[in-house]
């Protein structure tokens, strides 16, 4: 899972040590979140702090909403309408409403991050780096949903290494964290990659989320097809569960390589999925670059991705990083972000790339 910048995708698996000052964070994180709702359990759909002041000399649009007035008509109906034709969108509306709810439980709070290049054989050259004693740890730092990738489109397993998987999934159940499974569809064979999604979806895991980053599929509207029809499918299949989206944020496709996914379809997805977890990875950026930090980046994205979905209260769950070139301090500038656009959470990527100095910054961003 990574954002790509202007040369194409670059894949996160570099393993540096990074080791953050933490100086004054306390005071830092206090400027950048006081007065905001966070993680606390009480953010509602629709109810979202202000737009934060981002500190930066590039103006951020803020969400306009308009109010549409509607004539009535004066002549009364020739028949009174039937109840049961109103059944269909309250059920939809319930369904949706219960759907966000179990969502605020599964995507709040901290989180991290491991891939299949961390936990299998078959993608580790049969050295695998991650198991459950790595959940133990998640644990001792304070995380509160581990997110797991637990299949691939090029391996014909629905799931991969089941041995391997479950007994993770299972140890981080007894430890107290919830578990999101994730999978990248390259929308080559929609069909495959909804096989995939429901395999992972009947898993013993909390939630299931969607990688949304693949371009496999050269052409932009064929791929954007593509993704509408997979998503939909996914939703009629998984009619009562929450799906997240995994998503490139705006301020990459609009602001900084808007040739990378032109016209993706925000509002045609928009209904058919309940949580947004855009990957804000500021460290990406160049140093010279208003972007390259973790405030403005993620502040940005979040409300970009607001204003393309057409749903202010949209619940969002950032991602930042990458970790190894995240310090104490751009951490607390991204949880300062996330609490100031009252994001239900916050998570780096990922577990085995996130410096040990890092965690007490990211245990600011965990669920009362």
């Amino acid at each position: 899972m990574h954002e790509p910048d202007g040369a194409g995708p670059v894949r996160p698996r570099s393993r540096g040590r990074v080791v953050g000052a933490i100086a004054g964070s306390v005071a830092l994180v206090g400027s950048l979140v006081a007065g905001t709702l966070f993680l606390s359990g009480r953010h509602g759909g629709g109810q979202v702090a202000a737009a934060p002041v981002i500190p930066t000399t590039t103006t951020v649009p803020a969400t306009t909403v308009t109010t549409v007035a509607t004539t009535v008509a004066t002549s009364p109906p020739p028949a009174p309408p039937r109840p049961a034709a109103r059944r269909p969108r309250a059920a939809t509306v319930s369904a949706a409403s219960a759907r966000a709810t179990a969502a605020r439980a599964q995507y709040r709070g901290l989180g991290t991050w491991a891939d299949v290049y961390d936990w299998t054989a078959a993608f580790t050259n049969g050295n695998p780096r991650f198991g459950p004693a790595d959940v133990d740890a998640m644990a001792a730092q304070g995380v509160q949903t581990l997110y797991i990738q637990a299949a691939q489109a090029t391996s014909a397993d629905p799931v991969l290494e089941p041995r391997r998987l479950l007994p993770i999934v299972a140890r981080a159940h007894q430890r107290g964290l919830r578990v999101v499974a994730w999978y990248l569809p390259d929308l080559t064979d929609v069909s495959a990659d909804l096989a995939h999604l429901t395999a992972i979806s009947r898993l013993a895991v909390d939630g299931v989320a969607v990688d949304i980053e693949s371009r496999a599929v050269g052409d932009v509207a064929t791929r954007n097809a593509r993704l509408v029809d997979l998503s939909r499918a996914l939703r009629a299949a998984l009619p009562g569960r929450p799906i997240g989206a995994i998503v490139l944020p705006p301020t990459l496709t609009e602001v900084i390589n808007p040739a990378y996914w032109p016209g993706f379809p925000w509002r045609s997805i928009a209904p058919l999925y309940d949580v947004w977890l855009p990957m804000a990875y500021w460290s990406f950026r160049s140093v010279s670059s208003n972007y390259r930090d973790g405030y403005r980046y993620t502040a940005d994205s979040v409300i970009r991705l607001r204003n393309d979905l057409g749903q202010p209260g949209a619940l969002v769950h950032p991602i930042g990083g990458i970790a190894d070139q995240v310090s104490a301090a751009d951490a607390l500038r991204f949880v300062g972000a996330a609490r100031a656009t009252g994001c239900l959470g916050a998570s780096l990527y990922d577990w085995r790339t996130t410096a040990g100095a890092v965690w007490p910054a990211m245990r600011t961003a965990r669920a009362k």
